[in-house]
């Protein structure tokens, strides 16, 4: 069977992103929309162009990708973040390695609410990385900790990734899995990854012999708890509701039906970032609000200047989405299952290859870019052949997002990291290999199911 024409259209796309991203070192946001009319063009899909590109606008996913990312802006403002920063650091710094697990829980959260593993490292790598090196940590081990932590946020909902990929496993297997269920189960997989990066921490930091944080430079227990508590609410404001709409399906459904209750989630997906944004307004208005400024002008200078950081994420994700249905308009995912079924791929091959297939496409292309072209193709054809379709949906986007930014030569995360750690390039990627490596061990063997999923 010979190569099939919209896998040849892939493959173009594939190399006009790498010009422009790679080689000419244009913007994702501004790659992304070149690429979907780029896509039209060389395909001749004039047809698809209206309806794809107005199609993210009808969904309720993008809106809320784009509010947990306006949230982000919020948390950092008030300086919610930070206290929860402290509080970690009075209560872990004074174990070996305890900056480390500092950076693992904060800066994951932190990158699980922008949905930009790369731009997180530069925003809590300014903090965290510093504090490593006075530990004791080695400028690359500082470096690839912050990196791994920060691109683990991206498969952590309400991460963007984690919320494009469901739609995108909507389009190919309708009513799978409910929105609340898939993100419970995203959580579950997060965890497997949060207890990897643990492990790998703590034998990174006795190999190489780091001490705890000197007694003088860790905040007070007491006064960091007084001040930090209200802040450890946030993430239960944020999970709780998700869990209890994916816990409660059954009841939700006999109340107010199917279609009641896959708005209900929507809603609940909507309306939780809200709250989070108000609740952190609240407890951080004495850091948020100067006595010079009125509400309105505090909060419209704080939106004012997130727009520089959220809107080309916005577009990233906004033209992938519409990039995707092109794709599918094109039969993309019949396309590529009839021709992987073809080769007699057996999913025990499938899963071995697959995530170091998307490894090395993540030095090329981001995230976002690779399950919108490929997604929808890759979840057909892996169920085709045998595979549990929604557990490969939920993996992509540990074998993508998280990838991205970590994998040598081109990775954006690494390359910020090194760059606030002064470490050298050689010696640091070496240690982001190891990284890697074991990162793509876990998802090769969750994918098997060997593992139990919470919510799955």
């Amino acid at each position: 069977m010979g190569i099939p024409m919209p896998m040849l259209y892939l493959v173009a796309l594939i190399a006009f992103v790498a010009v422009l991203f790679v080689f000419l070192k244009r913007p994702m946001y501004e790659v992304m929309t070149a690429s979907f009319f780029f896509i039209i063009l060389v395909s001749g899909q004039f047809d698809l162009m209206w309806s794809s590109l107005l199609y993210p606008s009808t969904s309720s996913l993008f809106y809320a990708i784009f509010a947990f990312m306006v949230v982000a802006v919020l948390f950092d403002a008030t300086k919610v973040v930070q206290r929860i920063i402290n509080l970690m650091l009075a209560v872990v710094g004074r174990f070996r390695g305890g900056a480390g697990y500092v950076s693992l829980l904060g800066s994951t959260f932190m990158a699980s609410l922008s949905g930009t593993g790369p731009g997180n490292v530069a925003a809590t790598g300014v903090f965290t990385i510093p504090t490593m090196k006075k530990a004791g940590y080695p400028s690359r081990l500082a470096a690839t900790t912050e990196m791994s932590s920060s691109m683990l946020g991206n498969i952590i909902p309400p991460s963007g990734i984690v919320l494009l990929t469901f739609g995108i496993l909507n389009e190919v297997n309708p009513g799978s899995i409910t929105l609340s269920q898939w993100i419970v189960a995203a959580y579950g997989i997060g965890f497997w990854f949060f207890v990897q990066r643990w492990l790998t921490l703590w034998g990174l930091c006795k190999y190489y012999k780091v001490s705890p944080i000197v007694k003088k430079d860790l905040p007070p227990f007491k006064s960091s708890l007084r001040i930090g508590w209200p802040a450890l609410i946030l993430p239960a404001l944020i999970f709780v509701p998700l869990l209890a709409d994916a816990q409660f399906t059954g009841a939700i459904v006999s109340r107010i039906g199917a279609d009641g209750a896959e708005s209900f989630s929507s809603s609940v997906l909507m309306f939780t970032p809200g709250i989070a944004g108000a609740y952190a307004i609240g407890i951080g208005r004495k850091s948020f609000f100067s006595s010079s400024r009125s509400y309105i002008d505090r909060l419209v200078s704080v939106f004012k200047k997130s727009l520089s950081q959220v809107v080309p994420i916005g577009v990233t994700i906004y033209m992938a989405y519409a990039t995707s249905k092109v794709f599918a308009g094109m039969q993309m995912e019949e396309v590529v299952r009839n021709w992987f079924v073809s080769m007699n791929m057996s999913v025990p091959i499938m899963i071995v290859v697959l995530p170091f297939f998307f490894m090395i496409l993540g030095m090329v292309l981001p995230g976002s870019a690779q399950i919108a072209i490929l997604g929808g193709a890759m979840i057909a054809a892996f169920g085709a052949l045998g595979g549990d379709p929604v557990l490969f949906a939920l993996m992509l986007p540990a074998m993508t997002g998280a990838l991205e930014g970590m994998t040598p030569p081109l990775a954006l995360g690494l390359f910020v990291a090194m760059g606030i750690a002064g470490s050298g390039f050689k010696e640091t990627s070496k240690l982001a290999v190891l990284w890697i490596l074991l990162h793509v061990l876990l998802t090769i063997i969750l994918l098997t199911g060997f593992l139990p999923i919470f919510g799955l």
